[in-house]
């Protein structure tokens, strides 16, 4: 008897063509599994259809589309063991990327087919469920300016010319951010939140080697003097993302905890996997392994701890 699963398709993901997308993931599962397909519409998000599908029993949700989609649809299964399939077709694909997934579909289906699962770390910000990682401020801002028309055109390239579109709105602002243990007060410019990430989204990588199943969070904070230095930390960021060696600039700091609440001054605008949700404060929290994903064997490194040399930085110890 085969598997059953519910696929939810994004018909609106990507650059390619839709139907001819769909055909080619059925062609590949439907003849091992028992695939109902949803596709998700202006009315109907991933969520809702996820939900649904594990009300109704299924013994796997299978998610096509952009990183957006894959959040939505990741909450329903989120401390259960029903598996995760995931079979991108968006524009940056991260989560799939950070996880070593196949960007093809041909091979994001064999992954699914060969069943090999693992448990991995969520997060919920603001109650919303997060995979991959929160942005605030300058993060915020470059997504915004992405919009689906210029990724439609552009795809990746859209990021880049947003963010030096962004360059131009560069702002400090107050920031104070309390873990488990201590609060720190600072000012920046940037700050993600990371649950996983791959090397392309550059702003998390302060810490780099970012680990998805040790039940933590990285947060990578930036606060250059002025554009020139933006433009010099974001370079930074992009090579230490590439090279797997934390930061070592003082523009730059990061440190490792199971939840980070973050108040700025002014309130600044919040992404969560690449949709903008609205403004801060945040609440953030680590959900250790759980999500059990369809996923090949993925290499880690761990990250160590640096803040020092941020401006204005004060830590204050809580009891």
């Amino acid at each position: 008897m085969s598997r059953s699963a519910c696929l939810i398709f994004n018909p609106v993901a990507g650059q390619g063509d839709p139907e001819l997308e769909l055909d080619q993931i059925r062609s590949i599962l439907e003849p091992e599994i028992d695939l109902d397909i949803y596709l998700t519409t202006e009315e109907i998000d991933a969520d809702e259809l996820a939900r649904a599908a594990v009300n109704r029993g299924v013994e796997a949700i299978i998610a096509s589309g952009g990183d957006g989609t894959l959040s939505a649809a990741v909450e329903a299964v989120i401390n259960t063991d029903i598996p995760f399939g995931i079979i991108s077709r968006g524009t940056a694909n991260a989560f799939a990327a950070a996880l070593n997934i196949p960007d093809t579909i041909a091979a994001a289906c064999q992954t699914i087919l060969q069943g090999k699962t693992r448990k991995v770390d969520v997060a919920y910000c603001n109650d919303r469920p997060m995979v991959l990682l929160v942005g605030i401020g300058f993060e915020a801002g470059t997504v915004e300016r992405a919009d689906r028309e210029a990724k439609n055109r552009f795809g990746m390239m859209a990021y880049i010319l947003a963010g030096l579109q962004e360059l131009g709105n560069l702002q400090k602002f107050a920031v104070e951010i309390e873990t488990e243990d201590q609060i720190i007060t600072t000012i920046a410019s940037a700050l993600t939140v990371a649950n996983a990430a791959p090397s392309t989204s550059v702003l998390a990588h302060g810490p780099a080697g970012i680990i998805f199943d040790d039940g933590l969070l990285d947060l990578t904070i930036v606060a250059p003097e002025n554009k020139t230095g933006a433009i010099a930390a974001t370079f930074h960021l992009f090579q230490t993302a590439s090279t797997g060696t934390p930061v070592e600039r003082d523009d730059i700091g990061y440190l490792r905890a199971k939840q980070f609440k973050i108040i700025t001054d002014p309130p600044q605008k919040v992404v969560i996997d690449g949709e903008i949700v609205g403004t801060t404060p945040v609440d953030i929290k680590c959900i250790p392994a759980g999500l059990r994903v369809f996923v090949p064997t993925v290499q880690e490194e761990i990250p160590t701890e640096k803040l020092a040399g941020l401006p204005n930085l004060t830590i204050e110890e809580k009891n």
